[in-house]
């Protein structure tokens, strides 16, 4: 998806939505950790807009025919990659559309306050 053109999360679940005819749908706690994954091993670069963009050794790994393999342990360590990766979805929509969130502005500043108050 990112070789026709650089994509933030957002607009890759969206674009991977309209692919399937709206049948399924990535959850941001699946596609950012991935996106993180691919930044590490220098298969992809995120943009200063946000965006995601295929690297050089990224456009030589399409050429594999086998893929690669992503793992995600049931760990304190995968939930936090997770978390993660649903507050940068929940910032490319702020970026992009903050309206979306207005409904969920409270329920977040609850979820926030808990975390302050977990990690204090």
């Amino acid at each position: 998806m990112l070789s026709g053109s650089p994509k933030n999360g957002a607009e890759i679940m969206d674009e991977i939505e309209a692919m399937s005819q709206g049948w399924w749908r990535p959850s941001p706690g699946s596609v950012y950790p991935l996106l993180d994954e691919l930044v590490q091993e220098g298969m992809i670069s995120k943009r200063d807009d946000g965006r995601y963009e295929v690297t050089q050794k990224g456009k030589e790994g399409m050429d594999w025919p086998f893929g690669t393999q992503f793992k995600r342990a049931p760990s304190v360590e995968g939930m936090v990659s997770e978390m993660s990766g649903y507050v940068s979805y929940l910032e490319d929509l702020g970026r992009t559309g903050g309206a979306k969130l207005d409904p969920y502005r409270s329920r977040l500043k609850d979820i926030s306050d808990r975390l302050d108050r977990l990690l204090k």
